[in-house]
């Protein structure tokens, strides 16, 4: 049967007849040339250029489809609709749209990054910064949580990882974080600062950096980041701190070793053997993770690190002195001595007090004893509190200053001591600073105490009587008592 008689019994065209021959399904409307846009057509030059430079510009500040309409509107005329400008716009963009090509990551190599989640932490709400490693190859994890993404937990980072893994990835892919690259040059290099270079001088890998905003570079840590954020931070954590916050991280990373990821024949921990196969071990001793600055010591007794103040012993005034900041822990060393430590603050323009070291200036200054701001947050038994009245009762002025003696115990002697030997004292009336060194040393080495109050004559025993009315009616009367 021919074509034309086929199209004469089916009452169809002999066209469709020819179709259906060539083609099993039917091809449906094929457009022969682009459609006519005579409103578009002459400004669609004027879009492509905006929209070319809008890659250059940030995200978040490039031209979106109906600004570009108003700026058609307004400054060149256009008398179109919104709607084209929009088909044209979104055509642009997928046609533009970047194409990636799929990778195989040998094993050994690692890409690491910081995230950012919302978390409780001794019960106040706050940002938590973690810290995230991942191995390509294997997939195998690691994560951990820090108040801030600061030069002391970049590095405390990777200690962990490294002590996590049980070694050395030949190879980290980062960012151009300025934690680690202090500047990029010309010809693409990057200038490490002086923190970065002393760690991987330390543990000796090679490091790896992204092209500048493009986190497709390190897409595997990228992912990492969300699926961390989404697995082990929601809901939203609630730990007493960092420490209980981080043990939870870390029990989700191990959990993930028994996963079998989709296309892989073995578990992400079957894999990772081979990660380690190629690390660099053994560990070395771990890194000193801590960012050090130089500073002084003002006529406070202060030295500021990072818009804060931590006290130092007023010995030290006036003199030059290196500041270790850790992740929790401030360490401040004069030479070789280390003379103060701290917790750590993240707060701004705070000031971080240890009440010991103003107590020997307190001594020679007792008058400040009231309003000296490094005591006022001081919780102190109340038996202290106590003592001081019997002192001050006994030798007025001057038993501020023996009161401050007895603080100064505490510089030597542990808190929980000092505290009983004031009890005992108070207990057997021998108020006084000699007393309750004595006590305390009697309390440490174990021994009863000796104290013979003819051989202290200098500390009265305390009478305490009951108050009598008749007592008080003589003294109205003048009588003698």
């Amino acid at each position: 049967m021919s074509e034309r008689a086929a199209a004469d019994r089916f009452g169809i065209n002999a066209r469709t007849v020819s179709k259906m021959l060539k083609f099993s399904v039917p091809p449906g409307y094929v457009r022969r040339k682009p459609p006519l846009r005579p409103k578009l057509d002459e400004f669609t030059g004027v879009i492509d250029g905006i929209l070319a430079a809008d890659r250059e510009r940030p995200k978040k500040q490039r031209h979106t489809s109906k600004r570009i309409f108003e700026r058609l509107r307004d400054e060149h005329g256009f008398t179109g609709k919104i709607t084209i400008v929009k088909d044209y716009v979104a055509v642009w963009r997928q046609r533009t749209q970047e194409m990636f090509v799929p990778l195989v990551h040998p094993p050994g190599h690692a890409q690491a990054d910081f995230g950012e989640a919302i978390g409780v932490i001794g019960g106040v709400e706050c940002k938590i910064h973690f810290f995230a490693m991942d191995l390509p190859h294997s997939d195998a994890i690691f994560v951990v949580g820090y108040p801030a993404e600061t030069t002391e937990a970049f590095c405390d980072g990777h200690v962990r990882a490294f002590a996590f893994f049980d070694g050395v990835p030949r190879s980290i892919l980062y960012d151009n974080t300025r934690i680690a690259v202090a500047r990029i040059l010309g010809n693409g290099k990057r200038q490490r600062t002086r923190v970065f270079s002393e760690l991987q001088s330390h543990y000796l890998f090679t490091d790896r950096f992204g092209r500048p905003g493009k986190g497709n570079d390190k897409g595997k840590v990228e992912g990492l980041v969300g699926y961390a954020r989404r697995n082990f931070l929601v809901p939203i954590p609630v730990f007493a701190d960092f420490a209980a916050l981080n043990a939870h991280l870390l029990e989700g990373c191990r959990k993930r070793l028994a996963d079998r990821l989709r296309g892989h024949d073995g578990t992400i921990g079957e894999r990772l053997e081979h990660d380690l196969a190629t690390f660099q071990k053994p560990l070395p001793a771990p890194y000193d993770a801590c960012d050090k600055k130089p500073g002084s010591v003002n006529s406070l007794s202060l030295v500021r690190y990072r818009l804060n103040d931590y006290s130092v012993p007023p010995a030290y005034g006036h003199q030059k002195v290196l500041v270790r900041g850790y992740v929790h822990e401030v360490v401040i060393s004069c030479g070789v001595e280390v003379i103060a430590r701290h917790l750590r603050s993240y707060e701004r323009a705070d000031f971080v007090f240890n009440p010991l070291h103003y107590l020997a200036l307190i001594e020679q200054k007792p008058n400040a004893l009231d309003q000296a701001a490094p005591l006022a947050d001081w919780q102190l038994p109340e038996e202290f509190a106590t003592l001081r009245r019997l002192l001050e009762a006994r030798m007025g002025k001057s038993g501020k200053r023996e009161f401050v003696q007895v603080l100064r115990l505490m510089e030597v002697f542990k808190i929980d001591d000092v505290a009983a030997a004031v009890r005992d004292a108070i207990a057997r009336g021998a108020v006084g600073f000699d007393a309750v060194k004595h006590l305390v040393l009697c309390r440490i080495e174990r021994r009863p105490p000796r104290l013979d109050m003819t051989i202290y004559p200098y500390l009265p025993k305390a009478t305490v009587a009951a108050t009598s009315a008749r007592s008080y009616m003589d003294l109205l009367a003048g009588a003698a008592i």
